[in-house]
Formats: C-alpha cells, structure tokens, sequence
C-alpha cells in the first residue's frame, strides 16, 4: 500500500494514499482494531449534517470566509448523499466522546473540500481548508457527538414508524379475520374461560400501538439539540447566535423539527434522552419477545401441540427429520429482540457513566442506538411480511380444545355458585368428561342446583354453556344474570 505523510500534534503518520481521512483518523485505526465494523450511516450522515449546517451557520454569521464555506457545504452534501461511505472507517469501539469518529468526518470533508477548491488529495501545496479551523469551526466533539446521536436516530425514525404501523396493522387485519374463531383461553398455561383468536390478536395489535405512542415520546425528547455548548457548555469559540442558526439549518437539512436547548450544560453532561429513547426501544422489544413465544406456542405441534394457528412454511426446519418445519421467522424475532434488550443495557451503563461536563461513554451509546433501530426495522418488516400476514387459523383444532376444557364452568358460577362449580370440574377432569355430561348426570340424580337451592334444568345449563361466542363477550350470563 503506498503512504502519504500527514502531520498531527503528535507528529508524522503514514496515510493511505487514497484516504480521505487524514492523521487523527489513521491513528484511531491503527489503536482500535476491536470488532472490525464501520460505524453506522446514520451515525455517519448525523455528523456530516451537522458540519454541512456548521459552514453555512458561521458562513452567514462572517465567521468563515464564503469560498471555503461553499466547497465544505458541497462536499457534505455529497456525503450526505452517500459519497466517500467507505471513508467512515474508525470503529465503534474507540477513544471516549467520539473525537475519533469527530476527526474522521471533519479530515474527509476538509481533503474534499479542498478537492473541490482544485488542490488534489496528495498534493504537497498548502490546502485552504482545515479539518480543525474550518470544518470543526465552533465545535467540539463533546458538543457535536451528543447532537448526531440525537439526529442520527431521528433520520431513521420515520423507517422504525413504518415498520412497527405495519406490524400494528398487520395485527389488526389477522384480529379481524380470526374474530370467528372461539378457543380455550389460557392462564398460568392452564386452561381458562373462552376467547376468541380475534381477541388474542387484538390484544397484541393494542400492545404494540401503545409501544409505537411511548417510542414517539421519547424521540421527542431527542429533538432538544445540545450543539453550540462546545468543550463544557459555555459555548465558548462560538458566535452568540451559533446555536439557535444550527438549529434552524439542522432542522431543514433532517426534514424535521429540532429544538433549542434550555441547557446547554445538561444536553452535554446527560445522556438521559439517549437512555428513555433506549428504554422505550427495549420496552417494545419486551413486547414483540412475548408475542413472538405465544405465536411459536399457539402454532406448536402440529400433531402434538396446541395447532391453533399454523405459521407459513418458508424454509425446511430440519437436517435430519424430513417434512419438518419451524417458526424460523418468530425465533429471529426472539433473537433480534434479545439482542435490542442487551443494546439497552449497555446504553443505560454507559449512560450512568459520565462525569462532570462530559460523559466519554458517547461512541456505545451511538452504536447501540443505531443498531437497536436498525435491526429492529430489518426484523419486524421480515416478520410482518414473511411471518405475520401467512398466518392461518386453525379452527376445528381450537374447537377440539375448547370442548374439552372443563372451566367454561366459570359461565355457571352466577347460578350454581363456585363451589359446585369446583366439584363439576373436578369430576369432569377425572373423568375426561364434559361439563355439560357431568352436569346432566347431576341434574338426573337431584345432586345439582342453583345457588339458593332451586333445581336447576339442563335446559337452563345448556343456555349457558351452548354459545360459546356468548361468553367471550362478558357480563352474566344464564337465567340468574337475565340473559
């Protein structure tokens, strides 16, 4: 590989010659050859935009000469739309506050600039832009790093609505369709009063819309913008009217609101935004866990399991055993959501890490954010539309169950009382019998009556016990609840 030598406040370093990065950026790769991975786009495009926002604001403020302004604004530009992407080249796991990840995006910017100017990328002459005077004017990492967090999740949460609406709605469509289907509901999994599929699914549609709501709140908070707070907040290199210009650049450049800062000092020192917008990501992914387990519960068998619903065959389950099939799609669901739940962690560790003005932890808690949203996009959008709209009822299998299920006896307890109750089902279950059988054979010998002593018809019994849509309906049912 051929070197050029560039020069930093520790001295000479070896760069690639077709690097656009320069000395700092050559030296975090050559300290941190951790996991082997890029940091993530939007990562990546967060920083970019805030030095594109950075030239015009202090351009406009006749902080930075209008020459050099316009070719630093022309080169974010084309990062932004994806140009020189192999270029973002320090790992995930580097020095604290990210001025590794800081100095990376100003070095590419700067060497293109100065391309754009006319001075090639090897060139020995004096380049007019500089990585630190110009394109890092009125920054610092300890302000920008904080920012392009928040930015960098919110350029993404449009994608994370989307996916997570389709699942919402995906969920609502099968709620209806399923709303036919009565079967045994299931507590403690032990069997329980009547649902219908629908019900269940509802359920599951309501829990992840509510999901949706506290993910949105939480990415409200990130719109509060901590740049122009510099090294420790006072602002100090910065034009008086630096930050409100970035936020109102910013705003435009992201396509969405952003907001001033109460405190500066707060917005650099806390990571907390960070961490409710993580908690709320791992409460979702709680969530999407839980269902994920009935799904592979309620389509378990399907000889001998529950065989409720029957999820679509998308690939061959097995090595060894011919003709078998898994819930491939709702076990990467799992995976993915445990993976999102440990990012939270991390998160909240890092975020309880930092220290007087600065918390150094920054570049984990950026990757885990952006990975967080990333795999969950990727993961719900395969699971809705390979997994989740497939689905099929399985209703002569949840009928088989529910006829078997002894505790449709609750239905009675308005007019045989618990207790009665309590003995049906444990002579039904004795027997593998029904409720109605054994309630008939009580009513036959005198041994059955309402609560207040009164016989007790299988007519009465059977107008309780025969409908059973009727008791996923709630209220009271039979003679003593009036219908």
């Amino acid at each position: 590989m051929e070197y050029r030598i560039e020069k930093d406040s520790l001295g000479d370093v070896q760069v690639p010659t077709s690097a656009y990065y320069g000395a700092q950026t050559q030296r975090a790769v050559i300290n941190f050859p951790i996991s082997g991975q890029q940091p993530y786009r939007a990562f990546v495009w967060s920083m970019i935009a805030i030095k594109r926002a950075a030239a015009e604001v202090n351009r406009d403020l006749g902080l930075l000469d209008a020459r050099l302004a316009g070719a630093i604004i022309q080169a974010a530009d084309e990062c932004l739309d994806g140009a020189l992407a192999d270029q973002w080249v320090v790992d995930p796991f580097q020095a604290g506050a990210g001025t590794s990840h800081n100095m990376n995006t100003n070095e590419v910017l700067a060497n293109r600039a100065n391309e754009i100017l006319g001075v090639a990328l090897n060139s020995k002459d004096k380049k007019p832009v500089g990585s630190n005077d110009h394109v890092n004017m009125a920054q610092s990492t300890n302000d920008t790093t904080p920012t392009a967090i928040r930015i960098g999740v919110l350029w993404r949460l449009p994608e994370l609505r989307a996916a997570i609406q389709s699942l919402v709605d995906a969920l609502k469509q099968k709620a209806d369709e399923f709303d036919p289907v009565v079967k045994s509901g299931r507590t403690h999994l032990q069997d329980a009063v009547p649902v219908r599929l629908g019900q269940e699914f509802g359920g599951y549609a309501r829990a992840v819309a509510r999901d949706l709501e506290r993910i949105e709140a939480a990415a409200d908070s990130l719109r509060r913008m901590p740049i122009g707070g510099t090294a420790t907040g006072t602002g100090l290199n910065a034009h008086p009217d630096y930050h409100k210009g970035m936020v109102r650049v910013m705003s435009r450049i992201l396509g969405q609101p952003l907001h001033e800062s109460d405190n500066l000092f707060e917005g650099m020192q806390s990571m907390a935004d960070a961490a409710h917008f993580s908690a709320s990501m791992r409460t979702f992914a709680v969530t999407m866990t839980r269902i994920s387990n009935d799904l592979r519960l309620l389509s378990s068998g399907p000889t001998t399991g529950f065989d409720e619903i029957r999820l679509p065959a998308v690939q061959p389950g097995s090595s060894i055993m011919p003709g078998k099939v898994n819930p491939v799609l709702a076990e990467m669901l799992n995976m993915t959501m445990f993976h999102v739940q440990g990012n939270d962690h991390t998160v909240a560790l890092a975020a309880q890490a930092g220290q007087l003005e600065l918390n150094v932890m920054m570049p984990i808690i950026a990757h885990n954010l952006n990975e967080m949203v990333h795999v969950t996009i990727g993961a719900i959008n395969a699971f809705v539309k390979f997994c989740l709209v497939g689905i099929q009822a399985q209703p002569e299998k949840a009928t088989g169950w529910l006829a078997k299920n002894a505790i449709v006896v609750t239905a009675l307890n308005p007019v045989i009382g618990y207790q009665l109750g309590a003995e049906l089902v444990k002579e039904a279950m004795k027997r593998n019998a029904t409720i109605r059988e054994v309630a008939a054979e009580r009513i036959a010998a005198g041994t059955l009556t309402k609560k207040d002593g009164a016989p007790i018809t299988l007519g009465e019994v059977d107008a309780v016990l025969s409908d059973m849509h009727k008791l996923t309906e709630g209220g009271l049912g039979g003679p003593a609840g009036g219908g």
